[in-house]
């Protein structure tokens, strides 16, 4: 064998190895990714078609958004090492605040909105004062916060106070205006918005292996590069044909909600992952004495979380008050629940230090899928609970398993 053979070679088997380490290290990521696919497919079968009509893959979103806010900023708290168990509360009051507003002192809607982050972001500062400046542990700020903010939610809304503003109420059920029309059975504007997410998705997965290869480091193979752009390409395409036939000539196509849902996922991923204060959370949650000795100002990183923590809720608050059209004390029952459960699900790590929004997300899907899934067929509730119980505690297992493993 010449020496160029033998280069060749060399190339080849450290290509090949290459993409089986890159695998190999993403692995939980890729399989919490086949997972929900699998669970998609599961539940199709089992409900006979249904849950992936049209209008229930619209449903869906509307019915999970609120938690995939909530999982948004859950997932940064516990890469963090802390956790945010007031969330659920802090929907039904801040829910509360914003109906009580619009309804019994009658105030234009969107300045009630407004109002309503303000109380977000204040109770996002009370809780980061306590947990950053004061010393208490996230778990007990946060378990004081679920009573307070609960016995306040009963305080001030009693029993309900309905929604009458339709404009309020088409935050949940309206789409955005079909202002191309339709290109015959599909709206137009929402395979336009398709096509654009396709191109950005592979453009950005393209400029990030030049930024990589820019500066000196190890790119991950080209062939997985493109495998999943071709892969997220076909599930963006599916959803976007599902969204463009769901609707008629008075509504239809991309539901508001999906697109506040939307919007916040990319900005704070972008937040995660590309900048100083991203960079702080993973190294304060990776090693809390060793980002002190770094010089990274840990009190205000945790500050700064429950302060995003509170705005997020009080979006979850917004979008679920505008769904069910009434505020009521018992609204938000287990979200934290839920929101805690989608970031492990997603594979945020238990002791903090690894996790990703995107994977939050995933959890977030397939939490849903179930729960409307098992819906669709009948299941009583208790079994739906138990049957996402069991899922958290597979997925925690799971990631404690690799964990030792790699050990």
């Amino acid at each position: 064998m010449n020496s160029s053979t033998a280069t060749a070679s060399a190339k080849k088997g450290a290509k090949e190895a290459g993409l089986l380490a890159t695998v190999a290290n993403n692995a939980r990521q890729y399989g919490i990714v086949a997972a929900l696919l699998v669970i998609v497919i599961v539940f199709e079968i089992l409900t006979k078609g249904v849950l992936l009509k049209p209008n229930s893959f619209v449903s869906l979103i509307q019915q999970n958004a609120y938690v995939i806010i909530l999982a948004i900023g859950m997932v940064m708290v516990i890469i963090a090492t802390h956790i945010d168990l007031s969330v659920g509360s802090l929907v039904a009051f801040i829910g509360g605040v914003c109906a009580l507003l619009m309804e019994r002192q009658g105030m234009n809607w969107m300045l009630a909105i407004g109002l309503s982050l303000v109380v977000g972001l204040l109770v996002g500062v009370w809780q980061g004062f306590w947990v950053a400046y004061v010393g208490i542990p996230g778990f007990i700020t946060t378990l004081a916060g679920m009573l307070i903010f609960r016995g306040l939610a009963t305080v001030i809304v009693g029993e309900s106070v309905p929604i009458t503003s339709n404009d309020f109420r088409g935050i949940a059920r309206n789409y955005l205006p079909n202002i191309l029309g339709f290109w015959g059975p599909f709206d137009a504007l929402t395979l336009v918005v398709g096509v654009l997410c396709i191109a950005g998705y592979a453009w950005s997965q393209l400029s990030k292996r030049k930024r990589v290869e820019k500066v000196g480091l190890v790119a991950e193979p080209m062939n997985l590069t493109i495998l999943k752009i071709v892969i997220i390409s076909v599930v963006i395409a599916f959803v976007t044909y599902l969204l463009a036939s769901s609707g008629n000539e008075d509504q239809g196509g991309i539901p508001i909600m999906l697109v506040i849902v939307a919007l916040l996922v990319v900005a704070y991923n972008f937040i995660l992952t590309n900048t100083v204060f991203g960079r702080h959370v993973y190294a304060v949650g990776g090693n809390r004495k060793a980002a002190i000795l770094s010089g990274i100002n840990t009190k205000r990183v945790d500050f700064t979380l429950f302060v995003h923590m509170g705005l997020l809720s009080a979006i979850a608050a917004i979008c679920m008050l505008s769904r069910l059209a009434s505020a009521t004390a018992q609204a938000g029952m287990e979200f934290e629940m839920d929101a805690i459960a989608s970031c492990f699900i997603g594979g945020t790590a238990v002791t903090g230090g690894i996790g990703t929004i995107p994977g939050a997300v995933v959890g977030a899907f397939v939490m849903g899928i179930i729960n409307q899934g098992l819906s669709i067929m009948g299941v009583d509730t208790a079994v739906v609970k138990t049957i996402k119980g069991l899922v958290l505690l597979l997925a925690v297992a799971v990631d404690i398993m690799s964990k030792r493993k790699k050990s």
